[in-house]
This record gives C-alpha cells, sequence and structure tokens, in this order.
C-alpha cells in the first residue's frame, strides 16, 4: 500500500460503488476515513440557494452513512469551510493524502484549488479524480485543442471516446472509524442545517438503483419524453447531481438495455456538455455567452415576474409548471422550456432572473446545467434556439398536453372545463376563476423579434 490512513471527501458522489475517489484510495491505502463538510458557502441561505436540493442531498447522506455504519465506519462531518477544515483534519487524524472527486464550477475551482494550497503546506498529497461526467472538459476538445461551442459536433467527438464500466467497492475494510468529528445527525440539528426525513421516497442510492432498474421500461422515450402528463422520463436528474448513482452506471444501463444510440444517452451528452461550457467559459454566470444581444434592455417588469413566479400568467401551461416548480422543487423538461422561452420572450424579462428563481427551486439544480438551458432557451448561450424561435405556449399545450391532463393537474381552476374550452382560451377570452392572460403573445413576440435584432445590430457598431 502507497499509504497508511488518507481521508476521502464525500461530495455529490454520495454512494460506495462506482465513486472514482473513493475506489482509488481504497486501493492506495490500508485505512481510509470518509468524511463530508458542511460548507457554509453553500448550504445557508443565498441567491441561488435551493432548499429543495439541501433536503435531498441531506437525505442521501443519512442513507450513505447507514450504509457506512453497515461496514463499520461512519461519515465524519465537520462544519466550515472546505481548505480550513481539510487542513485541521488531515492534521489531527495523522493522514498522508486526501482524496475527492472533481467538480467543474468556478466556485468548486477556486476551493479545491485553496484545499490543495493548504494540504500541500502541509506535506499532505491531493488527488483529485473525475467521476461527475461521462467524459472531462480536456477529453473532448477539437483538433486544435480549443472547447466545442456547438452541441452536434461535440456529441459525435464524444461517442467516440469510451466510457468505462462502472466498478464496485470490492472490500471495504479498508474503511475505518475515527474520534473525529460529528455524526450527521448531530450537527445537522447543532448547526440547524435542515430537517432529516425518513420517508425515502425519493432521495438515497435505493431509489437511484430502483429508477435505474426502469430505464428498460422506456421503449417509447422518443415519443412520450415531451408529454408531461406521462411518467416517461428518467427522473434520475438529482440523482446525476447529487451522485447517489454514477454517470457510468447510467450510461451502460441505457446503452445495454436499449442501445447505444438511445436518446436518452443524448441527455447525458448534453448535461457533460452545458458542463464543459461553464468550465472552458465560467463568465457564462455572469453575462451571456453570445456578446451580440448583450445590449438588450430588458422590461424586468417586477409584477409580470411575481406572475410567473406564482403561476398566475393565464397561460395554463406556463401555469402547470410553475406551480409543479413550486409544490415539489420538480418541472418536466418540455414544460422548463416553455416557461423559460415565455419569461425571456413574452414578458421581456432578463433571463438570469429566471435562472436565479430556478435555481431557487429545483430538486435537480445543477449550476451549469440550469445555465445551458436559460441561456439556450433565450438565445444568448452556445448553440441556443434562433431568437426568433418563439414558443407559443398555446401551440405547446395543444400539441404535448392535448388532454390538459397536466394542466388540471396543476391548475385545478380549470380542472372542470374540456380541453377544447382551455386551449382556446386566447381567442374567446378565458375561462371563469382563472386568470386572464397577463400579455398578448402574438404582440409579445413581435416585440422581442425586434429587441434581438436592434442588439444585433448594435454590437456591429
Amino acid at each position: 500500500m502507497k499509504y497508511h490512513r488518507v481521508i476521502v471527501v464525500f461530495r455529490r458522489d454520495l454512494r460506495l460503488d462506482d465513486n472514482t475517489a473513493l475506489l482509488k484510495a481504497a486501493s492506495e491505502s490500508k485505512e481510509v476515513i470518509p468524511i463530508f463538510i458542511f460548507d457554509p458557502r453553500q448550504i445557508r441561505p443565498h441567491p441561488y440557494f435551493s432548499e429543495n436540493a439541501l433536503l435531498f442531498m441531506l437525505e442521501s447522506l443519512q442513507e450513505l452513512n447507514g450504509e457506512l455504519r453497515s461496514k463499520g465506519s461512519k461519515l465524519h462531518c465537520f462544519y466550515g469551510e472546505a481548505a480550513q477544515v481539510l487542513a485541521e483534519v488531515a492534521s489531527k487524524v495523522g493522514a498522508e493524502a486526501a482524496y475527492f472527486n472533481r467538480d467543474y464550477t468556478p466556485f468548486s475551482k477556486s476551493r479545491d484549488s485553496a484545499i490543495e494550497r493548504d494540504l500541500a503546506a502541509l506535506g499532505i498529497r491531493t488527488y483529485i479524480t473525475g467521476d461527475a461526467l461521462l467524459h472531462e472538459p480536456e477529453e473532448v476538445l477539437k483538433s486544435d485543442n480549443s472547447p466545442y461551442t456547438v452541441y452536434t459536433p461535440f456529441s459525435k467527438r464524444a461517442l467516440k471516446v469510451p466510457v468505462r464500466k462502472p466498478k464496485t467497492l470490492s472490500s471495504a475494510s479498508s474503511l475505518v472509524k475515527s474520534d473525529f468529528g460529528e455524526d450527521l445527525e448531530k450537527i445537522i440539528e447543532r448547526q440547524d442545517i435542515g430537517k432529516l426525513s425518513n420517508s425515502g421516497d425519493r432521495a438515497g442510492r435505493k431509489k437511484a438503483i430502483s429508477l435505474l432498474e426502469r430505464l428498460p421500461e422506456l421503449v417509447n422515450y422518443s415519443k412520450e419524453r415531451d408529454l408531461p402528463a406521462l411518467a416517461s422520463t428518467s427522473r434520475l436528474s438529482p440523482h446525476n447531481k447529487f451522485g447517489t448513482i454514477s454517470v457510468r452506471e447510467v450510461y451502460w444501463q441505457i446503452a445495454e438495455s436499449l442501445g447505444s444510440e438511445h436518446l436518452l444517452i443524448n441527455e447525458l451528452l448534453w448535461r457533460d456538455f452545458f458542463t464543459h461550457i461553464a468550465f472552458h467559459f465560467p463568465q457564462v454566470f455572469e453575462r451571456n455567452f453570445n456578446p451580440r444581444y448583450g445590449s438588450i434592455t430588458w422590461e424586468n417588469d417586477k409584477k409580470k415576474f411575481a406572475a410567473w413566479c406564482e403561476g398566475r400568467t393565464g397561460y395554463p401551461i406556463v401555469d402547470a409548471g410553475m406551480r409543479e416548480l413550486n409544490s415539489t422543487g420538480i418541472m418536466h423538461n418540455r414544460v422548463r422550456m416553455i416557461t423559460a422561452s415565455f419569461l425571456v420572450k413574452d414578458l421581456l424579462i432578463d433571463w438570469r432572473w429566471g435562472e436565479r428563481y430556478f435555481a431557487q427551486k429545483l430538486l435537480d439544480y445543477d449550476p451549469a446545467v440550469n445555465n445551458g438551458n436559460w441561456q439556450w432557451a433565450a438565445s444568448t448561450g452556445c448553440d441556443a434556439q434562433p431568437y426568433f424561435r418563439v414558443f407559443n405556449p398555446w401551440l405547446q399545450q395543444r400539441k404535448f398536453d392535448t388532454s390538459c391532463e397536466y394542466i388540471k393537474k396543476w391548475v385545478p381552476e380549470l380542472a372542470e372545463h374540456e380541453p377544447k374550452e382551455i386551449h382556446a382560451g386566447q381567442r374567446q377570452g378565458m375561462v371563469r376563476d382563472y386568470h386572464h392572460p397577463i400579455v398578448d403573445h402574438v404582440e409579445r413576440r413581435s416585440m422581442a423579434v425586434k429587441l434581438f435584432e436592434q442588439a444585433a445590430e448594435e454590437s456591429k457598431k
């Protein structure tokens, strides 16, 4: 063995099997101490804080801790800024090295650089491994070693890069228990981090495995994925975010049961693509990827924004989506596109307002993916939809929620009305007991197109 005692830091990889950092540590050290750090910069309220995501993480940590205890170890928990905590803990336990999996946002890169620096000053080696993606940002590049900014050539190149098979933790004998750190339940209560749930209905590895085993049932995914009333999506996105299951486990389950060209593989590659963009172009978190539209003056009407947030725009499919999000932390992907397009191109509100609101609500909030999706919908991102492509909410709901099953579930004011009446709302006045449309779609589409065209002309000067 290379080392006698090392630390493994769990972050967005809350599992034992196919955990790259843990597998490496277990193969190189006699003793492995598993730890988790509650960093206040991430778990305390801030503009992009998601309580839903935090609670999902806590439930997943609870299950992980139980699994570690069953193997004679436990999750050693600490509170504080990661670099400082790791330096103190590594010194106290006599760790010779620290292992953790890589992350890609500007915050993550800065945090991990500080960890490496502080541990190096103590003579402690740091091992950072790729784990969250199918392919690392350096692995999928153009012939000139520059990053792809268009999805199709990116995906063609990515599909040529092999994806390794998942690996199980063959032996847990190296996992040990230390006197340092607090128990998970105690630190959560003492620091008032959140409330643990014993429901186990949507978080943790057991739930992830059950969803993974259901993937072969999605044989009609290509036909049904855009229908929000159906359970025709994987529901794995929060598990991918927090790593209760590995992306390789998902990939190989799809490839072996549905085929390597199945559209679900495409969804995994979009996730990689947006993460690579955020890694190579970190400015996307602050401004448009495409500077051509930087001079747009948004209306940013706060009352209209509140109506959008609360699901009372008078557009049934938009309101249904926002109410689902507010109630569950989940929103169907087709409806995410519709609601995002409506905010930007019907209400003429800066996409960053919507990006932030989704961040606060989503169970599966992933900074890079959320940013990529919003910039795509707003026509400001890389390989985004053209600015003149504006989703018509009425056409979208007629096409993807024809019977209004989804709409009626989340907009009970419309539950007793016939679909044809709901779909005809823009022509004959909305049904009673429901909001009047806050804007006219045709008029606002025209205004949005002009705004984008004017900004494009301005950028040429």
